[in-house]
């Protein structure tokens, strides 16, 4: 009380407040030997120096108390150089929990960068396989093909190893920073496949049938692009990778596992990717080819049994003209497109169909005549939309109406194709038997000649 003093009162001026503190006077507060010979009084009514009765001394103590969650708290910092921080705090533990016994109600916590390490690392879990996931969509989006979609996406595992090699060969721990880079590989990686796929597309599309010339000339085309695109990113992170500044601890990981997956990505794209693609594109043509000749069975079967029919009376033979007539004639799907067709015809004319009038007779209860009967209500109601939505309606009306004549138009023509398609090839295979028939009857004479010659 003597030093620090204390609150007696208030003493006001006008509107200002101010406590009224009382203690000893500053020349009696100076040193340790004013508080000694501070009095204190007796129960007689007498006075007795304070170090009398106490000793009185300097001791070291703590500068503040810190407290977390109401708990007392001593913080003990290090900084870490050369190594990187997950690993010092591991070898700490190891060695706290090997010499150190704590007394009860004591612990330890590790905090500061470890602390933020570890909650990154919680993150990194979460936004890594977001990231690919990402990634997966944009590219399915871009080439509407779950298997295009996985070809590319075949980069990123292929730039992983070379990020993770790079990282061992440069004896670099995995860290946030890595990680962040590898989030930003897995974008980069993926251009290289995009670019190559893109252009493999493209000469498929120009008449390239054979996958072999085509996956050759395609990468020999693309080889300059792609070596280019990933050339510029790893120079880019050069200058990260080999700095040695402050944040170079930070920049360092990031660069290394970009540029090692990069050069990775790079080499083994092309190499991997051009095999799978002729892989699946290989398996797929044949599937088609099977599938397509499944497809003209059903046709060719009912053509056989026109030619067969026809084949007893030669009244009853029947041209390619005849036959695409009865095909289109009869077939149930044509049908149902044609009456599509007529249905969308009549609809077109529909649009300025209004709702029906509606008639009504009542009584209002809440207004009475001079008899005091409720009063009759009679009345018509009619709803009208706004004039441009019907002209609206009639041009969509038009629209499908002409979108369906369209699909009948392509499914007659396909009709036409296959069974035209058919019919030669019913030509050929009768005009191949009587050849077959022409040859053998040619080899039963050569077998006969001999006996001919012997006689």
């Amino acid at each position: 009380m003597g030093f620090a003093g204390r609150t007696v009162g208030s003493v006001f001026e006008g509107e200002k407040r101010f406590d009224l503190v009382v203690r000893l006077d500053e020349t009696k507060r100076t040193d340790i030997e004013s508080i000694k010979n501070l009095y204190v009084d007796l129960p007689n009514g007498g006075k007795i120096p304070l170090h009398e009765l106490a000793e009185i001394t300097y001791k070291k103590g703590a500068a503040k108390i810190s407290r977390d969650d109401t708990k007392r708290r001593i913080v003990v910092g290090i900084n870490v150089r050369n190594r990187d921080l997950e690993s010092v705090v591991n070898d700490v533990q190891a060695l706290i929990n090997k010499n150190v016994n704590l007394p009860v109600g004591y612990n330890i916590t590790y905090g500061g960068q470890f602390e933020n390490l570890q909650t990154a690392k919680s993150r990194l879990l979460v936004a890594v396989p977001i990231a690919l996931i990402l990634i997966f969509i944009l590219l399915y989006f871009a080439f509407n093909s779950i298997k295009e979609a996985l070809l590319i996406f075949s980069a990123i595992p292929l730039a992983a190893v070379g990020g993770v090699l790079l990282l061992w060969v440069r004896d670099m721990p995995f860290s946030i920073s890595a990680g962040v880079g590898f989030i930003a590989l897995f974008g980069i990686a993926v251009l290289n496949g995009i670019v190559l796929i893109e252009h493999f597309k493209e000469l498929k599309h120009n008449h390239f049938n054979d996958m072999e010339t085509l996956i050759k000339q395609g990468a020999k085309d693309r080889l300059r692009a792609v070596l280019l695109t990933a050339s510029a990113a790893a120079l880019g992170f050069l200058p990260m990778a080999i700095s040695t500044n402050a944040g170079a601890e930070v920049q360092r990981p990031l660069a290394t596992v970009v540029i090692g997956g990069l050069v990775t990505a790079t080499l083994l794209t092309l190499v991997v990717l051009p095999v799978l693609y002729s892989y699946f594109n290989t398996n797929k043509n044949s599937n088609k080819k099977l599938k397509t000749n499944k497809t003209h069975l059903p046709i060719l079967l009912i053509l056989a049994g026109l030619f067969s029919t026809c084949a007893f009376s030669q009244n009853n033979k029947k041209s390619l003209d005849d036959l695409i007539s009865i095909g289109t004639k009869n077939n149930a799907g044509i049908k149902a497109s044609r009456l599509t067709v007529e249905q969308h015809n009549t609809l077109v004319n529909s649009a300025f169909t209004f709702d029906k009038t509606e008639v009504y007779y009542g009584f209002d209860e809440n207004n009475l005549a001079i008899n005091e009967e409720p009063i009759s209500v009679f009345g018509i109601q009619q709803e009208f939309l706004f004039p441009t939505v019907y002209f609206s309606q009639k041009k969509l009306n038009k629209a499908n109406y002409t979108l369906e004549t369209s699909n009948n138009a392509i499914k007659e023509k396909a009709l036409k194709r296959e069974i035209t398609s058919m019919y030669y090839q019913y030509l050929y295979a009768v005009e191949k038997e009587r050849i077959h028939k022409t040859l053998d009857s040619l080899y039963k004479n050569l077998q006969i000649q001999p006996k001919d010659d012997l006689n």
